[in-house]
């Protein structure tokens, strides 16, 4: 019999379609939104596998309902308890590496619409209060000549400078880990330390892990030593940032303005956020090009094409 794999969420058709000829495949009645916890546990009773988003969180009440294999339809897993899962034998996959342009892109195109002011100018057109070309109408920020701020030059990261030098930005960075010396003289990018990033960049844009160690790593205080009217975008992980330290930094005026794909809590976003209008938001759409999303299924499928044929899946990390 062909392994019984539960869907959290509608996937697109090719991915549905391999999925359906590998394997028993079971999505929810209904695709309103992510799993309440107690829905995503009785689902996994009786599933050798689980295919899950980032939406999902994978307690351990939930691995320890009986599937053999979570492939994480994502490049991060903070969604899943890895360490139960460790303990108690269930393997663990994700989607890297293809997501890299998609979200730079994303990125990229956040701090454009920041610092040119393109949403508020949508909405003034729409409003109808438009009366012509004026010189003092909208002016935004000029993105040659300054710099960029990049936290965590991995993939995404080296992706996001290789944008911004393009736009004649220059590019410092910090990150826990040490980057490729030779992606780093590719982009002429300068490492410094985290409170020099804050003070010498115009625009800061996040692209680290969630871990212990990220965590709220931008709170009051790093906002308190950033450089007065930086732009932040954040296409990382919401938790990354203090909400509240953002907010009120926005309120005073020191935050320039943001751009933000993703939220503490999320989908819930903070009401507060929405009422600057310097602020654009997205809904987590930094791999959301049918492309990399297909192509995030299809190594989802080999992940557990590979597992349940008793070779190790090509991206697992538990």
């Amino acid at each position: 019999m062909k392994p019984r794999i539960f869907i959290t969420r509608a996937v697109p058709e090719p991915v549905s379609v391999a999925l359906v000829e590998r394997f028993a495949p079971v999505w929810p009645a209904s695709d309103m939104g992510p799993l309440a916890p107690d829905e995503l546990l009785a689902a996994a009773a009786g599933c050798d596998g689980l295919v899950t988003m980032l939406t999902d969180r994978v307690s351990e009440a939930v691995l320890q309902a009986g599937p053999r294999i979570v492939a994480n339809y994502a490049a991060g897993t903070d969604n899943v308890d890895l360490e139960a899962a460790r303990r108690l034998g269930v393997t663990v996959t994700n989607t890297p590496g293809v997501l890299t342009d998609a979200t730079a892109d994303l990125a990229f195109g956040l701090l454009l619409a920041v610092a040119r002011r393109l949403v508020e100018g949508d909405r003034f057109v729409r409003s109808g209060a438009w009366n012509g070309w004026g010189p003092t109408l909208m002016p935004g920020r000029e993105l040659t000549g300054r710099t960029l701020g990049i936290v965590g030059l991995g993939r995404i990261g080296q992706a996001m400078a290789r944008r911004a030098r393009g736009f004649g930005m220059e590019v410092v960075y910090m990150g826990r880990r040490p980057a490729d010396p030779g992606a780093v003289a590719a982009l002429d990018a300068r490492q410094v330390s985290l409170d020099a990033l804050l003070a010498e960049s115009d625009f800061i844009s996040l692209h680290c892990p969630l871990t212990p160690e990220t965590r709220g790593l931008l709170d009051a205080g790093a906002f308190g030593r950033m450089r007065p009217g930086a732009i932040l975008i954040n296409t990382a992980r919401g938790e990354v940032v203090d909400e509240e330290a953002m907010i009120a930094a926005l309120a005073e005026g020191h935050l320039g303005g943001a751009g933000l794909d993703v939220f503490t809590g999320e989908p819930r976003v903070n009401p507060r956020l929405l009422d600057f209008p310097n602020v654009v938001v997205a809904p987590h759409l930094g791999s959301a090009t049918w492309e990399t999303r297909t192509r995030m299924g299809m190594m989802v499928v080999e992940n557990l094409t590979a597992f349940f044929a008793d070779k190790p899946p090509p991206n697992r990390v538990a």
